[in-house]
């Protein structure tokens, strides 16, 4: 199946005071229409920074893209028109779901004025048949809002709002954030992400700020809307539990790079690098014992040489240290980044899913 997003080493470099920092070295991913992929690792592994770069909103002037390419439906968003990708792409083709849910949104207006004016300016309704949005900023818009497209406009918010299970809708629409609940908030950022039509969304954690019990009715209404409107998504997360619930492949990453990517079954119950099988480790468990990873994220301003993993990992050998591995497929979808993958059988088993 051709692929509607694919990362070919991507390499991006952040300018500090303490020296360059190495943040995404050479990652490669890819995802296919229709498919959920979990993006997991600990804190600073440069997931966020991954997802920010296929957006588009790196900082200016501290990031760098030294190399790669991010190639979404046919197109290298790196070489395209920065106006083309925005009116196109950003925030139409491709959506984000915020962290946060409680500073997502402009607390001095209402939910409904704030909805309004992103469909204002990303409605599908502004694009010709081919596509292709006009060119310019759309002056009849800057006057005012067409009385009937904001009609039409605003059905289409209260239907994907009854999708997203927001009680009274049309109520809603004209109330104030801080009325509303974190989750309840968060069903609105994932109604907005869905309300362009697009085809992908980014989801930057969208449960961290939540409650286990409104987590899980979070994941559920994401899970059921994607697959519904056959939605891709790129859910980034160091919470393996979530992405056992959601994804339907995983990718880990570490200190920039991407260590072991597998369908979701595979990854829980074959992990062949030494990291993810850490990881999962780590997992509290009522029939085992919790393991850490010794050792500590090593800094990306001075990366260790060869596989980034080897100073904490107990497969490494000199090769480790001292080459590069490139991921190698292990069958099927499941491929890894080591020389020493772990096949089931050479150690003591698979590691339980959460």
């Amino acid at each position: 199946m051709d692929e509607l997003l694919s990362v070919r080493q991507l390499h991006v470099d952040f300018v500090t005071d303490q020296g360059v920092a190495r943040v995404l070295d050479r990652i490669s991913l890819g995802i296919a229409p229709g498919e959920v992929v979990g993006l997991v690792g600990e804190s600073g592994c440069g997931k966020t920074t991954l997802a920010r770069a296929i957006l588009g909103i790196l900082p200016a002037g501290a990031a760098r893209i030294r190399g790669g390419e991010i190639h979404f439906k046919g197109r290298d968003l790196l070489r395209e028109d920065r106006d083309v990708v925005n009116d196109q792409v950003r925030g139409r083709a491709i959506t984000f779901i915020p962290q946060d849910p409680f500073s997502s949104f402009n607390p001095v207006f209402t939910v409904g004025t704030q909805i309004m004016d992103l469909m204002k300016w990303k409605s599908p309704r502004l694009t010709r048949g081919d596509g292709s949005r006009p060119r310019g900023r759309w002056p009849a818009l800057l006057r005012g809002y067409p009385r009937e497209r904001y009609r039409a406009d605003r059905d289409a918010v209260l239907e994907i709002l009854r999708a997203a299970q927001i009680p009274e809708p049309s109520r809603a629409l004209t109330r104030l954030p801080h009325e509303f609940s974190g989750g309840q908030r968060q069903r609105f950022m994932i109604a907005m992400a869905l309300l362009p039509r697009p085809d992908l969304i980014i989801a930057d954690e969208p449960t961290t700020a939540l409650d286990v019990t409104i987590q899980a009715q979070i994941l559920r209404l994401l899970r059921r809307l994607v697959k519904e409107r056959g939605v891709s998504v790129l859910f980034t997360t160091h919470d393996l539990g979530t992405a056992h619930e959601i994804c339907d492949r995983i990718v880990v990453m570490y200190a920039g790079q991407e260590m072991e990517s597998a369908p979701t079954g595979d990854f829980f119950g074959r992990p062949a690098h030494p990291y993810t099988r850490r990881l999962l480790e780590s997992l509290p468990s009522p029939d085992a014992e919790i393991r850490d990873i010794p050792g500590e994220v090593p800094s990306l301003i001075d990366p260790p040489s060869g596989c980034r993993f080897h100073p904490r990992c107990d497969y490494a050998t000199a090769e480790c240290r001292s080459g590069r591995p490139e991921p190698a497929g292990l069958g099927g979808d499941h491929r890894v980044r080591c020389y020493h993958p772990i096949v089931v059988g050479d150690d003591d088993g698979p590691v339980g899913a959460p």
